[in-house]
C-alpha cells in the first residue's frame, strides 16, 4: 500500500528536500491545518504554448512560472500576469469565460498569497485535482508535472516558502492526447482548470502521512489497521483511539514509521438504512487527527451481493461530475448535497461515479447519507493499451484514488474500466490493474463495466474473459435505445453462465424535458418513461440480479451529441434535466425501487 518516498537534494540538517517534487499524498485533508489559496488566480490563455516551449519544442529557461513582473518598459516581456483576466479557482475555464467554452491547451494560473514561515512545520502544496497535465511552480522554482484529471497530489514546499509574498504559477494543459487516459474520444465535457481545491497543509516535522482502519476480512469481530508516519525520527508511538467503543491502542512504529494493529470490537454496521459512523483520533507527538469512520463488510455469494452478511440489492444511479442548476464542474459540497439528494429521493441506497473519481465531498457525503459508491478510474473506450506509459497512467490514478478513499466504508466496489473493446492487449492491462487493486485493497468487491452481446437472436449475455477476474459480473446494456425499439425488452432472454452477482451498470434512453409525443417518438419524455416501463420488467426477470445503475441522475454536456434543438450539446439520457427537472421516468424507477426494498427488506 506504501510507495516509496522520493527525495531530491538533501540539505545538511535535515532530509526534507530543497527542490521539492512531487511527494507521497498526504490524506484526510480536511482533519489538517491548511490553508486555502482558492479564489481568484490570473491567467494567461497560451495556445502555443509560449510560456514554456521554443519554436522547436524544447524547454525555454525564462518561462512563464517564473512569473516575472515588468519594471522596465526597455525590456522586452511579452506576457504579464497583473494586467490578464482571472478565474475562479477551483472552476473549470469553459464556463467562466464564453471564449473558452470550447477551449482546450494551455492555460496558465497565477496565485499570490502571504504567508508566516513556521519554525518546526512542514508544508505541502495540495490541489484536490487539476485537468489534464499540470506543471507548477512556487516562487520561480518548477515543483514537478501530474498527470490525471480527477485525483489529488501534492508538493512538499517546507523549504521554498518566503514570509511575506509568495507566487504560486500553474501550467494546466487539457489537450486530449491519443495514449491519455482517458484518451482523445470521451462522451463528456472536457473541462480544463484547476477543478477542486488547492490548499497549504502545515504538519510537524514528523507526521501521520496515512492511515487505513477497517474490519478485517472474513474475521468481523476485529479491527485492522496501519499508520504510516513521515519525517525524521519515524520510530515513535501512535495511539489510535475509537472513544465509542471504548478502543485505545498505543503501538510503537518502525525505523520507516510504519505501525499495524488488530483489535477485537463489535461495531454497530454501517448501512443504508443505518449509516452508522465512529469519531477516531490517531494521534502521534504533537500531532493529532480525527476521522468519521465506519464498519461493514462486503462480499459476494454465489450470486448474491452481502453487505453485512445480509443479501443486499444495489438500488443504484450513476452521476457524472456535473453541478447540478448551475453549468460546469462539480467540485463543492453544496454540490453534492443537490446530486446525492436527489438520488435518496429516487430511492438509492447506492451511486456509481462513474467515469473518473470524484471530489472528495461526493464520497464523504454519500457515506453520511448512507450510500454505498462504485468509484472508477478512466479507462475508457479504446485506450492505447500496448503502451507502458498508458497503463502507468492508469495505474498511478487507480493507486491515488484508493489511497484517498480506502477509508471510506461506503465504497464497495473499484472499478477498473468502462465499455473496453475485448481483445489481447487490453486483457493484459486490466488484469494488471486488477491485480494492483487487490494488492492495495482485498476488502472491496472488483469490478469493471463490461459489454453485453446478443448471443443468439434475443438471446443476450456477456461473453468477457475479464468477468472471470471480477467479483461481479457488471455490464452496460441500451435495449430498446442503440439496441432496436422498447418493445424488444419484452421478448429478450438473459443467460449467465457464472454464478456471479450481474450487475447493470448503464441502461436508459434520451429525452428532452417537456417533449411530448407518442410512445415511440424518440427523445421525448413518453418514449423515455416506456423505455424505462419495459426495462425494470425486463431486469425484474434476471435471477442473478443484484444491482442497477440507470444512466444517468442528470442530463450532462457532451461535444459529440449534437442534434439541435434537442441535445444542443447534452447527453439527455437524464432522469433530470440540467436545470433540475425530474422527468416522467424518473418516477418509474423511484416507484421500481420502492418495491425493490419492500421486497428485500421482507427477505
Amino acid at each position: 500500500m506504501m510507495k516509496k518516498v522520493i527525495f531530491s537534494m538533501l540539505c545538511m540538517c535535515c532530509i526534507f528536500p530543497i527542490k521539492a517534487q512531487q511527494a507521497e499524498l498526504v490524506t484526510n485533508i480536511a482533519a489538517r491545518s491548511t490553508f486555502s489559496l482558492n479564489g481568484l488566480w490570473k491567467t494567461i490563455v497560451d495556445p502555443y504554448e509560449e510560456g514554456y516551449y521554443d519554436s522547436q519544442r524544447n524547454p525555454i529557461k525564462n518561462t512563464y512560472g517564473l512569473d516575472k513582473a515588468i519594471t522596465d518598459r526597455t525590456t522586452l516581456q511579452e506576457y504579464d500576469f497583473a494586467t490578464d483576466k482571472s478565474l475562479y479557482v477551483p472552476g473549470d475555464w469553459n464556463t467562466q469565460r464564453p471564449d473558452l467554452f470550447y477551449y482546450e491547451g494551455t492555460v496558465w494560473y497565477r496565485k499570490y498569497f502571504d504567508y508566516q514561515v513556521k519554525n518546526g512545520k512542514r508544508v505541502f502544496l495540495y490541489f484536490g485535482a487539476v485537468n489534464y497535465e499540470a506543471i507548477v511552480f512556487l516562487n520561480g522554482k518548477e515543483l514537478g508535472k501530474h498527470i490525471g484529471g480527477f485525483t489529488p497530489f501534492n508538493f512538499e514546499v517546507t523549504n521554498l516558502l518566503k514570509d511575506g509574498e509568495n507566487s504560486v504559477v500553474v501550467k494546466v494543459d487539457n489537450k486530449r492526447i491519443p495514449e491519455g487516459v482517458p484518451t482523445i474520444i470521451t462522451d463528456w465535457w472536457n473541462y480544463g482548470g484547476i477543478t477542486r481545491d488547492v490548499k497549504l497543509i502545515e504538519t510537524p516535522e514528523t507526521f501521520i502521512r496515512d492511515y487505513y482502519l477497517q474490519l478485517k476480512k472474513n474475521e468481523n469481530t476485529k479491527i485492522e489497521g496501519w499508520i504510516q508516519l513521515d519525517g525524521i525520527n519515524k520510530n515513535r508511538p501512535v495511539t489510535i483511539e475509537i472513544p465509542e467503543l471504548k478502543i485505545k491502542v498505543t503501538l510503537q512504529s518502525d525505523e520507516k514509521g510504519f505501525a499495524s494493529f488488530e483489535q477485537s470490537a463489535k461495531p454497530t454496521y454501517w448501512s443504508p438504512e443505518n449509516p452508522k459512523l465512529y469519531v477516531v483520533n490517531i494521534a502521534s507527538g504533537e500531532e493529532s487527527l480525527k476521522d468519521e469512520i465506519g464498519f461493514r463488510t462486503i462480499e459476494t455469494k454465489g450470486s448474491k451481493i452481502l453487505l453485512n452478511g445480509k443479501e443486499t440489492f444495489c438500488r443504484g444511479i450513476s452521476i457524472h461530475e456535473e453541478a447540478p442548476i448551475r453549468t460546469g464542474r462539480a467540485y463543492s459540497l453544496d454540490d453534492a448535497k443537490i446530486l446525492l439528494g436527489w438520488a435518496k429521493e429516487m430511492g438509492c441506497n447506492f451511486v456509481r461515479l462513474a467515469h473518473y473519481p470524484h471530489n472528495e465531498h461526493m464520497v464523504r457525503e454519500a457515506e453520511r447519507l448512507g450510500l454505498m459508491v462504485w468509484a472508477e478510474i478512466p479507462v475508457y473506450w479504446s485506450i492505447h493499451y500496448k503502451n507502458h506509459d498508458t497503463y502507468q497512467n492508469a495505474e498511478n490514478q487507480l493507486a491515488d484514488m484508493i489511497t484517498r478513499d480506502k477509508n471510506r466504508c461506503n465504497v464497495i466496489i473499484w472499478s477498473l474500466a468502462n465499455e473496453t473493446p475485448r481483445n489481447k492487449e487490453r486483457f493484459e492491462f486490466l488484469s494488471k490493474l486488477v491485480q494492483k487493486a487487490r494488492s492495495m485493497d482485498s476488502s472491496r468487491l472488483i469490478s469493471a463495466a463490461m459489454e453485453k452481446v446478443e448471443k443468439e437472436k434475443d438471446v443476450l449475455t456477456v461473453e468477457d474473459d475479464l468477468s472471470q477476474l471480477l467479483d461481479i459480473v457488471s455490464f452496460n446494456q441500451y435495449v430498446g435505445w442503440y439496441d432496436g425499439l422498447p418493445e424488444k425488452c419484452d421478448r429478450v432472454k438473459w443467460v449467465f453462465p457464472e454464478d456471479k452477482p450481474v450487475f447493470i451498470s448503464e441502461f436508459g434512453g434520451g429525452a428532452l424535458y417537456g417533449m411530448r409525443g407518442g410512445m415511440t417518438d424518440r427523445f421525448t419524455e413518453d418514449f423515455q418513461e416506456d423505455l424505462y416501463k419495459r426495462s425494470v420488467k425486463m431486469l425484474d426477470q434476471i435471477p442473478n440480479l443484484s444491482g442497477t445503475t440507470p444512466w444517468i441522475l442528470m442530463d450532462f454536456r457532451s461535444p459529440r451529441r449534437l442534434l439541435p434543438e434537442i441535445q444542443d450539446g447534452f447527453n439527455r439520457k437524464g432522469l433530470i434535466s440540467d436545470k433540475g427537472q425530474k422527468k416522467k421516468a424518473f418516477y418509474v424507477m423511484q416507484k421500481w425501487y420502492e418495491e425493490l426494498e419492500k421486497r428485500y427488506n421482507n427477505k
